[in-house]
């Protein structure tokens, strides 16, 4: 499986607002972790180059094995 997802950062502005930002996630990653829509997550940040997903309510996985690493 892959492990990086490089992806841009969208910018959406409209007029006498503050520019919004977003973040799309690949499917095959949120496929991956199970993520829904709708789901409520945060972001935690550790440094100027580094974020984390935290979600607070991540629903147990589907599945008890695990992916076997391929190298």
């Amino acid at each position: 499986m892959q492990t990086t997802y490089p992806l841009k950062i969208k910018v959406m502005s409209s007029k006498g607002q503050q520019p919004r930002f977003y973040v799309s996630f690949p499917l095959a990653l949120a496929a991956a972790i199970g993520l829904q829509g709708g789901e409520t997550v945060q972001w935690e940040l550790l440094d100027r180059g580094e974020l984390h997903l935290v979600r607070p309510e991540a629903p147990p996985p589907a599945t008890r094995r695990r992916a076997a690493k391929t190298e």
